[in-house]
């Protein structure tokens, strides 16, 4: 037999039976000789197979969670796909030094195709928009974002998936008053910052022209900011610097027509920190001319002016402004909420999820950071499958003893107990058995009783990018380790099954928080309730935020802004 109808026959046979590469084929050839056919065909379907066999996870967003996730995935077994209408990752606690020049806006981003390509993965980006999530095939329906004028209008295209990951953030929470979305600007995205940063300069230059009065020019350099949370702080006390230390020096005539005021519906401003920060923060924005007033819910906001509703006189306010930024809250992007219409979440306000940060209701899909809660269950609504799973006699009555087995499974399985044990001051689970009453058992309606009050300490994981990043990493370290704890679980007991869960319980670590109030001064709230405000804080937000930014490129150009802006002040160039 020659070479060639060797090779022909060889490649016949493969063409014929595409299950050939499972097995083992030996030609005779002339000469007595055996070849072994084709390598780079056993090779090439091997590693078809093998790619066949990967789980494919997709990832919808490349905000927090989402980078979180994709930078922490190491296990090579998996397929990763990202899908997210923005390339990049932005690092948004400082949005609001964007907003006035002070960092400028591709400092803080880092593309995520740079993400991608460091990872020792088989993992693609796809920018487009996730707008439906089927859930019975297990597909993602996608559209592009790109301008249409690049020809060929709107693609549209299916991204099937065997774990989803939802990371899609939320978007500005309007409350349903008329003329936000119209009038006012967000400060959620890079794009806002910008728009907010070339707002504030068409401000000041319109009310530098001759033809504008007196009044006109009050009305255009007011300066409005809805919401007392951390992002409208922060950017009121930006924006008073960026007047005073830059603007002012550039428009000398319009400074004393510049006001700014911050309206808030509660009692207080930044009112998730400790009452020293915020008597602080109120009284250094006294002493800095920002007008602060809370009570104030606004109702309605127009082109011209703001409605409010004074709660102390119940009367409403007209408040005429030049531009108005909106920071109140957040709130479930569409695609999302019909998502949770399609599962069965119509009661909600946002996607529910368990302790491990799956999707109630579904088996493969998870969600992350702004775009969904931890569902955490009560210890009421599983107080009879606890007390069974210690009362291993069925005696119905338990001795402090025979809980053991169970309390540190109780205390993972339950968060709030830990939290309620603490705000008592009590040691541990025994101490709570014992503590009311000294007796001998303990029947289910003692155990009833004694835990009566535990589920008043759940609490809901806060919306900030701490919360987002933490998750992601735990999602991703599960996914590290899912073929080694399917086989040895480690999570608490399963009350209301058998066994164990396969991982421990997502759990919120938190760090601390900042509030940078201008003027070099920032308020910190740490771990222990240490509380520092001043301007030796300012230096440790410049450390903190430094250490946090996603790559060392970021790192280089956010600190080298932060060298420029003190040396030559901020750019009021309208770019």
């Amino acid at each position: 037999m020659s070479g060639y109808s060797f090779f022909q026959r060889a490649s016949r046979a493969f063409n014929d039976y595409p299950h050939l590469p499972k097995l083992l084929v030996l030609f005779t050839v002339s000469g007595g000789g055996l070849a072994t056919v084709c390598h780079t065909a056993f090779a090439d379907a091997g590693q078809d197979d093998i790619i066949k066999k990967k789980k494919k996870i997709v990832v919808l967003g490349t905000g927090w969670a989402g980078t979180s996730f994709l930078k922490n995935l190491k296990d090579p077994s998996y397929s990763v796909q990202v899908v997210s209408p923005r390339n990049y990752f932005a690092f948004t606690p400082l949005l609001p030094s964007v907003t006035c020049g002070t960092v400028e806006a591709r400092s803080i981003v880092e593309p995520i195709r740079n993400i991608v390509k460091k990872k020792n993965l088989d993992a693609e980006f796809k920018e487009a928009e996730c707008y439906k999530i089927d859930t019975v095939n297990k597909k993602v329906h996608c559209k592009t974002t790109q301008p249409i004028h690049l020809g060929g209008g709107i693609e549209e295209f299916t991204v099937d998936y065997d774990y989803l990951v939802i990371a899609m953030g939320a978007r500005a929470n309007t409350f349903n008053t008329p003329g936000v979305v119209e009038n006012a600007h967000f400060l959620k995205e890079v794009e806002d910052a910008l728009r907010i940063r070339r707002t504030v300069i068409d401000c000041f230059e319109k009310a530098s022209l001759p033809s504008i009065s007196e009044a006109e020019k009050k009305r255009i350099l007011h300066f409005v900011i809805v919401g007392g949370g951390p992002a409208g702080v922060e950017f009121a006390a930006e924006l008073h610097d960026f007047v005073k230390e830059d603007l002012a020096k550039l428009y000398p005539a319009l400074k004393e027509y510049v006001s700014i005021t911050l309206l808030e519906a509660g009692d207080n401003i930044l009112n998730m920190f400790d009452k020293r920060i915020t008597a602080f923060a109120e009284e250094k924005f006294a002493r800095d001319g920002i007008e602060l007033k809370t009570g104030s819910m606004v109702v309605k906001v127009s082109d011209r002016e703001i409605s409010t509703k004074e709660r102390s006189t119940g009367q409403t306010v007209i408040i005429p402004y030049g531009m108005c930024v909106w920071a109140t809250g957040i709130g479930s992007r569409p695609v999302v909420m019909d998502f949770m219409k399609q599962i069965g979440q119509t009661n909600r306000r946002i996607l529910a999820t368990d302790e491990w940060l799956r999707v109630e209701g579904c088996k493969d899909i998870y969600a992350l950071g702004d775009c969904a809660t931890v569902n955490q269950r009560s210890v009421m609504e599983d107080i009879s499958i606890i007390f069974s799973k210690a009362d291993k006699n069925n005696s119905g009555t338990l001795r402090v003893d025979d809980f053991k087995e169970v309390i540190q499974d109780i205390c993972e399985r339950y968060p709030q107990v830990e939290l309620y044990l603490k705000k008592k001051q009590l040691k541990n689970f025994n101490a709570l058995l014992k503590g009311s009453e000294e007796v001998a058992e303990i029947n289910i309606e003692k155990f009833k009783k004694l835990l009566a009050e535990v589920d008043s300490q759940m609490k809901n994981l806060p919306a900030t990018a701490q919360v987002a990043a933490q998750q992601g990493s735990y999602l991703a370290d599960c996914f590290n380790r899912l073929q080694v704890c399917e086989a040895n679980p480690e999570g608490p007991l399963r009350f209301r099954g058998t066994g164990r869960h396969r991982f421990h319980p997502f759990r919120y670590r938190h760090l601390g928080q900042f509030a940078p109030l201008g003027g070099e001064q920032t308020a910190a709230q740490l771990p222990g309730d240490w509380v520092s405000i001043g301007h030796s804080t300012q230096w440790l937000w410049y450390s903190v935020y430094a250490s946090k930014l996603v790559s060392w490129r970021t790192r280089v150009l956010v600190v080298s802004d932060w060298i420029r802006r003190s040396t030559f002040g901020r750019d009021s160039s309208r770019i």
